[in-house]
């Protein structure tokens, strides 16, 4: 089993800079496939970034592609994502989710049978 908690969620000014953290735990937590989603109130979860277990490859949402950056440091069993140019359309509960095999569909929340309780991301204008 593998136990996920997410942290570094806040209030922040549109244009703001913000690092949510994700910690794993559990058997083999590093070797997981990680990806981030986030829910705004009264919509569906959408994917946000993924990252392989090596962090050789990455994937963004069109939304936040070239403002969110996300990466891993193994050695701590952490995944980030750092989230630059923060917008009001950015606020939602993000989540932080793994797989054992990141590959094939990796966009959906049904790929993911890992996840943590989220992280609240306020932007204000």
């Amino acid at each position: 089993q593998v136990q996920l908690v997410e942290s570094g969620g806040g209030l922040v000014q549109a244009g703001g800079s913000l690092r949510l953290s994700c910690a794993i735990s559990g058997r083999t937590g590093s070797r997981y496939g990680t990806a981030w989603f986030r829910q705004a109130p009264g919509k569906e979860r959408n994917f946000v970034a993924a990252i392989t277990w090596t962090g050789y490859n990455t994937y963004y949402a069109d939304s936040v592609k070239g403002r969110f950056t996300i990466s891993r440091d193994n050695a701590k069993n952490t995944v980030y994502l750092q989230m630059n140019s923060l917008k009001p359309e950015d606020t939602a509960v993000y989540y932080c989710a793994a797989v054992e095999t990141l590959s094939g569909s990796i966009y959906r929340p049904d790929d993911y049978p890992f996840w943590g309780r989220g992280t609240q991301l306020t932007v204000s204008s």
